[in-house]
């Protein structure tokens, strides 16, 4: 199998494990309910406007137009690795970062539409009455919490981030990248260092 139907086959993976996993939630669980998986574990359904992990710093349609834009030139910057011949596993990566990416977006352009909301009840799938929000404005589905450290008040020290597999994604290719393939991503971005200084001279 060629590198470009991996790469392909790769975010179509994480985005069904990603779209499943959410709906899934949204369809079963009210808004702030929880199970305990286990006593480091839950699966504890909460909504959010921002970034990775719940962040909020920027506005709602600000954030999903800039993950359009990020997704593609994820997609422009694998077809160039893919190209160049760099190794698989770094395009893979990338690859990684791009579904998480993609996943959110689908969340933040559509779910809104799509969705009731979940105050206090299981959201409906195209409600009669419409969505809870406009295109763009809907809400990332977040569902993994890894309470690994609490106090004796049971209140979390490490970890309280509550997240999704989208986030995992983006997460774990950044960790691979850093630990893996910092080369390779220096020497993919140096023809555009050097195109700047060609710019400039």
């Amino acid at each position: 199998m060629s590198i470009s139907k991996k790469s392909i086959l790769l975010i179509f993976i994480i985005l069904a494990i990603d779209q499943t996993s959410k709906i899934y939630v949204k369809m079963n669980f009210a808004l702030g309910e929880h199970v305990e998986v286990f006593s480091w574990f839950k699966i504890y359904f909460i909504e959010n406007n921002g970034m990775a992990f719940g962040m909020e710093i920027i506005s709602k349609l600000f954030l999903t137009l800039f993950r359009i834009v990020a997704v593609g030139a994820l997609a422009f910057y694998i077809r160039k690795l893919i190209k160049k011949e760099v190794r698989h596993g770094y395009i893979l990566t990338i690859s990684l970062v791009l579904a998480g990416a993609a996943g959110n977006i689908i969340d933040s352009v559509l779910y809104g539409l799509l969705f009731s909301d979940s105050y206090g009840h299981l959201a409906h799938f195209l409600p009669a009455s419409g969505g809870y929000a406009g295109l763009f404005y809907g809400k990332v589905v977040d569902m993994l919490y890894f309470p690994l450290i609490t106090n004796d008040m049971g209140e979390t020290i490490f970890f309280s981030p509550i997240f999704n597999f989208a986030d995992a994604s983006i997460s774990v290719a950044v960790g691979i990248i850093l630990l893996f393939y910092r080369n390779e991503m220096n020497d993919s971005l140096e023809p555009k260092k050097e195109a700047t200084v060609e710019a400039v001279k």
